[in-house]
């Protein structure tokens, strides 16, 4: 998948989540969400979030803080989040989420965003 649709998919995804069933069906492929401009410009120590890395929300269970340092859970294996792969401005979604890319067959956090554990 190209970075753009990637980034497309996840915005998608959370617009549906966040949009009345109306707006939902809208054909215009939510290019006027109020929160894509947003997602665009998020970016870590290792770049912008959305170029290209695929972003996904992650289920409280499936990722931890201890000690200031983060683990998420990707594909069935618990990943270190590097501190510089933190995101740390205010998340506009209340949801966590991570990007992750892989190197060597093993998943590697991108950018880690992450939500209220509620």
């Amino acid at each position: 998948m190209r970075p753009a649709r990637q980034c497309a998919a996840v915005l998608l995804g959370l617009t549906v989540l966040l949009t009345n069933s109306a707006l939902a069906r809208d054909d215009g492929r939510y290019a006027n969400s109020p929160l894509k401009p947003w997602f665009e410009s998020l970016h870590s120590e290792y770049g912008q979030c959305c170029t290209d890395a695929d972003g996904y929300v992650v289920a409280d269970v499936d990722w931890e803080s201890n000690q200031g340092r983060y683990r998420v859970l990707i594909d069935n294996e618990w990943v270190v989040v590097p501190e510089g792969a933190v995101i740390t401005v205010p998340n506009k979604i209340g949801r966590t989420m991570v990007w992750k890319h892989y190197i060597d067959g093993h998943p590697r956090v991108r950018c880690f965003m992450p939500g209220s554990m509620t």
